[in-house]
């Protein structure tokens, strides 16, 4: 004849719902959002807007002038 098992009850959330996240969840879109920064920093890297100059300069002289400003 079996043992009967015991389980333990969840725990009762107040007002809220209890949400465990596994550690990927929030480090794979922190490494595709670091990932993208990167790749927009390097405008050698952004064949895409090699056609407009204007626009290559403008998004440049903007990146530098972030880099500038948290370099602070």
């Amino acid at each position: 004849m079996p043992a009967p098992t015991h389980t333990r009850p969840h725990p009762a959330t107040r007002g809220g719902v209890d949400i465990r996240l596994p550690w990927w969840a929030l480090a794979l879109p922190a490494l595709a959002f670091v990932t993208l920064f990167v790749l927009i920093l390097n405008p050698a890297d952004a064949h895409a807007v090699a056609d407009d100059p204007a626009l290559t300069y403008s998004i440049t002289h903007l990146f530098e002038r972030i880099q500038q400003f948290t370099a602070r």
